[in-house]
């Protein structure tokens, strides 16, 4: 298929790749930036603009990967007739696109994407489309560049994406915090690396709520109570872990 990616960010630099290397042509990026658009446009091998107005009219599918504030401005000042449309947005109704064209869905991916990411990197496709025949064209294509493609709808996607928000985004800044710890306290955060991915890996084999350790599952007040007053200084990851320890005490009641 002829592909026009209108984005040059992460999103829209992954999906170029995985979908070059699946054998359909990128005809052309559009960005506002005009270094990036034209850096990806070098690496695709396509023509490049930084104006909708200019975008290439003979592409089979157009494929928005920009901030979800910006899809709604794209979708009101660009028209392709009955060319298949999509955005890449986990939390935007595909129905934003409807002015775009008689056939519109959406091409999310539930994944972390950055620019620097390998070929080899599991990237589920959430697909959905406003009708059976788009929804059909869109599961041949997105399972050319995935090979874990399911539909959801608008309500189904944004649950998952609330979902992925919680799994991924809070348990980085976690990270983030328990890494300014170390580095304040002097004890070497790299340490702490494969507990990381340990505790990752074991949710391939075991439900989550089957593989809980620490002390508060435990009721070991006496270590938790040590904990707290080491993280009297630290008053943001002081209250995370009130709160989580106490979530892990009721849950597993």
């Amino acid at each position: 298929m002829n592909v026009v990616l209108i984005g040059s960010g992460n999103v829209a630099t992954v999906f170029g790749n995985r979908i070059k290397k699946s054998g359909h042509s990128i005809v052309q990026v559009i960005g506002r930036n005009e270094q990036h658009a034209k850096a990806l446009a070098d690496i695709l091998g396509s023509d490049f603009h930084t104006n909708l107005s200019q975008a290439n009219i003979e592409a089979d599918i157009y494929v928005i990967s920009v901030s979800d504030s910006s899809i709604i401005d794209i979708a009101n000042n660009f028209k392709t007739g009955n060319k298949i449309v999509v955005h890449t947005s986990g939390a935007v109704s595909k129905n934003v696109l409807q002015k775009c064209s008689a056939n519109f869905g959406v091409l999310y991916p539930l994944q972390s994407l950055r620019k620097q990411n390998e070929n080899t990197l599991v990237i589920p496709l959430l697909i959905d489309a406003n009708n059976e025949e788009t929804l059909d064209t869109l599961r041949s294509f997105a399972e050319t560049i995935s090979s874990k493609v399911s539909v959801a709808d608008d309500q189904q996607r944004l649950k998952l994406h609330v979902a992925a928000v919680i799994v991924s985004n809070f348990s980085n800044y976690i990270f983030t915090l328990t890494k300014a710890y170390c580095e304040k306290e002097n004890i070497p955060f790299n340490m702490l690396l494969p507990l990381i991915q340990e505790t990752a890996m074991r949710l391939n084999e075991f439900a989550p709520e089957d593989v809980q350790t620490g002390p508060a599952i435990r009721g070991d007040k006496p270590t938790m109570q040590k904990h707290l007053e080491l993280l009297k200084e630290y008053p943001e990851l002081k209250k995370i872990y009130e709160i989580i320890s106490e979530g892990i005490i009721n849950y597993y009641k």
